[in-house]
């Protein structure tokens, strides 16, 4: 089992940037790749970003390139998510999960609440 935290969510204004951390725990070396989801209120929860332990390499959706950032200190066993240019559509629930490979998570966090005002 991998256990997932989240913390670093928060009230920020549109514009504004908030930085997320996922600190991970238990079996994590069975899980090469480390993800963030969101899920915004009355839609279905959607891929953001994701990384590499081993490597570093990284993915994201279209609608944050430029914007947020991924990383993750190995060391800490914990995984960021830099954003910047908050947007009120960036509103939701933010999850960490743990995964085989970027596309396959096994293991979730309970997510923490991003809120962006306009």
């Amino acid at each position: 089992q991998v256990q997932l935290v989240e913390s670093g969510g928060g009230l920020v204004q549109a514009g504004g940037s908030l930085r997320l951390s996922c600190a991970a725990s238990g079996r994590t070396f069975s899980s090469a790749a480390m993800a963030w989801f969101r899920q915004a209120p009355g839609k279905e929860r959607e891929f953001v970003t994701a990384i590499y332990w081993s490597g570093g390499r990284t993915y994201y959706a279209d609608f944050v390139k430029g914007r947020f950032t991924i990383s993750r200190d190995n060391a800490k066993i914990t995984v960021y998510l830099q954003m910047n240019s908050l947007k009120p559509e960036d509103t939701a629930v933010y999850y960490c999960a743990a995964g085989s490979t970027w596309s396959l998570m096994n293991y979730w966090g309970k997510g923490t609440l991003v809120t962006v005002s306009s």
